[in-house]
């Protein structure tokens, strides 16, 4: 790895952000954990960050070489708010970005692909990480999660399709390779799990670890996308549960062996996962 620099992360208090940063602490590097409320986050240095306020975005790229950019969430057109900062990041002296997608959404696709696409020529290292669907959607504060500790249940309209849903541990494990590594690995990098399961399949493995049960409802695919706009603007509501639709017809029924390549040891399970984060909530 690069000597120590200076990361700024963006989303440091959120699912891949907060992990991420813990990860370049521990390993020895300086980081900036930007936020919007400049939350502080042990050995970072806090900076309040928010992509609608321009204003900020100097302080936190102050010192900083690379940035881990973890997009607006909510936002369905992401690239105009981000490109402002992408690109006075660059004349700021940042050489390394690190982007998080999805493996739903590949370079020029929609939302955060149009990101993707002109990140190459924006800086002379980079990554994008498209993970699958999170593990800890199930285990932490998403709304699969709470409807699991609330009421025993999933709510998807993706059927009987698979996901190689993956732990989010492991994408920040990549991310730290990709921000400090000799080389950045200048392409895409779709990460999953070791294996692609059901949301069937991911109720059975809740059952068993906490000993409650917990059922998967299928819903249509117009009633997913109701049900997430009342908490998401339409659109993305609109998005999320078309990427549902998608799981129903396999768009998601694969599994890659990135995270062992990058990071030398295997992708966590889900039911390992579970099985360590769900104990908390019995």
């Amino acid at each position: 790895m690069n000597p120590p620099g200076t990361t700024l992360v963006t989303g440091a208090t959120g699912t891949t952000g907060s992990r991420t940063a813990a990860r370049l602490i521990a390993a020895g590097h300086r980081v900036k954990a930007a936020s919007r409320h400049a939350t502080s986050v042990p050995g970072a240095e806090p900076v309040r960050f928010d992509w609608y306020d321009p204003a900020c975005f100097g302080g936190a790229l102050a010192g900083a070489d690379r940035v881990y950019l973890v997009p607006p969430v909510g936002e369905p057109d992401p690239a105009p708010v981000m490109l402002p900062f992408l690109r006075q990041a660059r004349a700021a002296g940042v050489r390394r970005a690190v982007l998080l997608s999805a493996s739903a959404i590949p370079e020029g696709g929609p939302g955060v692909g149009a990101v993707h696409r002109v990140l190459p020529g924006l800086f002379d290292g980079w990554a994008v990480l498209r993970p699958s669907w999170f593990m800890q959607n199930f285990t932490g504060t998403h709304t699969h999660a709470r409807s699991i500790r609330e009421h025993g249940e999933i709510l998807t309209a993706a059927g009987t399709g698979r996901v190689g849903f993956v732990d989010a541990d492991d994408i920040a494990a990549v991310a730290v390779h990709a921000l400090t590594d000799e080389r950045a690995p200048g392409t895409d990098l779709v990460l999953t799990g070791p294996e692609a399961l059901s949301h069937d399949e991911i109720a059975a493995v809740v059952t068993e670890v906490t000993g409650r049960p917990v059922v998967h409802r299928p819903l249509t695919y117009e009633q997913m996308r109701d049900r997430l706009a009342a908490q998401v603007p339409l659109e993305f509501a609109t998005m999320l549960a078309g990427m549902d639709r998608a799981i129903a017809e396999g768009a998601e029924d694969r599994t890659t062996g990135t995270v062992r390549q990058v990071t030398g040891r295997p992708p966590h399970s889900f039911r390992a996962v579970a099985a360590r984060e769900l104990s908390r909530h019995r």
